[in-house]
């Protein structure tokens, strides 16, 4: 056996997988029409800031297109911004949502987690919604007057999503079921290495600009683990919507600073 043939038995199944893993990423974190593929669950979590990224690209794209059609900034960013909730069928505003509803509308750790599973949305939900489509849309249109939205959203989008992982990693689950636990436990390892590609692809498309940037998102991520940690003991999927939710306002606003 030649050595350029072993090499490309081993890069085969290796570039099988990581297409799988990708796949499985934008199934989970998206509504993407996406071919069949064998999930790995917990251990594609080192995909999501790519599939971050792919969705980003896309909102991008629109809001870049209705530049092109000459609708102001303004409106390409809202444009952008309905994109982007729908390419991932609301699934992180939706967590975000039920956070704030749970977080702050049950006295106990139960009552939070019931509040949070309840699919109808309340008070401090909707200002939730709403003051994160306001600020995102501040920022999209931010980006797009100043010509490098296409960039800024692309690193916004594999940031915001590279650092659930870890969460997923470091913080244990808040209950025995629910999207989270379905998805499974995080090995550090892979946490580590999705952080590390979110680090590479935000560095490609915004260069120094990133490290504001994580330091930003960062800094909510810490807050609202801190506040998880306290009021509920640990992580749920509405947990991690609201952790990309946070931290891609964060670093959105890093980078128009």
């Amino acid at each position: 056996m030649s050595l350029q043939t072993s090499w490309s038995e081993r890069l085969s199944p290796a570039l099988a997988q990581a297409w799988g893993d990708l796949l499985s990423s934008l199934g989970l974190l998206s509504r993407l029409p996406l071919p069949a593929h064998q999930g790995r669950g917990a251990q594609s979590a080192w995909a999501y800031p790519l599939a971050g990224a792919i969705l980003g690209a896309l909102a991008g794209l629109v809001g870049l297109l209705a530049q092109w059609l000459q609708v102001p900034a303004e409106g390409a960013a809202l444009l952008a911004l309905v994109a982007s909730v729908a390419l991932s069928g609301a699934l992180h505003e939706d967590g975000l949502a039920d956070t704030a509803d749970g977080l702050w509308g049950g006295m106990t750790a139960a009552r939070r987690l019931e509040i949070m599973k309840d699919s109808r949305i309340g008070a401090y939900g909707t200002m939730a919604l709403v003051l994160s489509l306001i600020a995102r849309w501040l920022a999209y249109a931010a980006l797009f007057h100043a010509g490098w939205a296409l960039p800024a959203l692309i690193a916004t989008g594999a940031l915001s999503r590279g650092a659930l992982p870890l969460m997923m990693a470091l913080m244990p689950h808040a209950r025995d079921n629910g999207l989270s636990r379905a998805v499974g436990t995080v090995a550090l390892s892979t946490a580590m290495a999705g952080l590390g590609l979110a680090l590479l692809l935000a560095l490609v498309f915004t260069g120094w600009n990133t490290l504001p940037a994580l330091l930003a998102g960062g800094l909510v991520l810490c807050v609202l683990a801190r506040i998880a940690m306290k009021k509920i003991g640990g992580q749920t999927g509405d947990i991690l919507g609201a952790g990309q939710q946070v931290a891609e306002i964060a670093v959105l606003f890093s980078l128009i600073s």
